[in-house]
């Protein structure tokens, strides 16, 4: 999954790195399976590695970046960036080394048709705004994505 990540920010080919960040997102999906997950690893396939990686993959067609290897446009940004991985890596050590791993031992179990009534009740309103965003995203994606021959040809 690391590797995948990794893959992801250093390739320059936009295609190369959307099919990284599927190997990560199938690599996740098995992390859950093997922790005992089942559904979750279930939901991360269907929705990460299925829909939001063919999104993307049409996005990319859409826009006609998937022919070019572009340059990268943030080579400047590399110490920083240096310094803000270093700085966020440091935080993970440092909490992974003041938690308290024995008091976590204790497994809370939730039945399905709690996490569903959860969704479906609580959180109903996140998820609808999270679809209207999906939606605005799609269209305006769509909206950069048109020539300017098919504008003159409409009016």
């Amino acid at each position: 999954m690391v590797g995948g990540g990794l893959a992801v920010v250093t390739l320059r080919n936009v295609i190369h790195s959307a099919v990284a960040m599927m190997v990560c997102f199938g690599s996740l999906a098995g992390m859950y399976a093997l922790l005992g997950a089942p559904i979750i690893a279930a939901a991360q396939v269907l929705i990460y590695l299925g829909a939001i990686s063919v999104l993307i993959l049409f996005a990319i067609m859409l826009t006609q970046a998937g022919d070019a290897s572009l340059p990268a446009p943030f080579h400047r940004q590399v110490w920083l960036a240096v310094v803000a991985a270093v700085a966020v890596f440091g935080l993970i050590v440092w909490g992974a080394v003041q938690t308290d791993w024995h008091g976590a031992t204790r497994a809370t179990v939730l039945g399905l048709t709690a996490i569903a009534q959860a969704i479906f009740t609580t959180y109903a309103l996140p998820f609808e705004v999270l679809a209207f965003l999906l939606l605005a995203a799609i269209i305006g994606s769509i909206f950069l994505a048109r020539r300017p021959e098919e504008d003159e040809r409409a009016s």
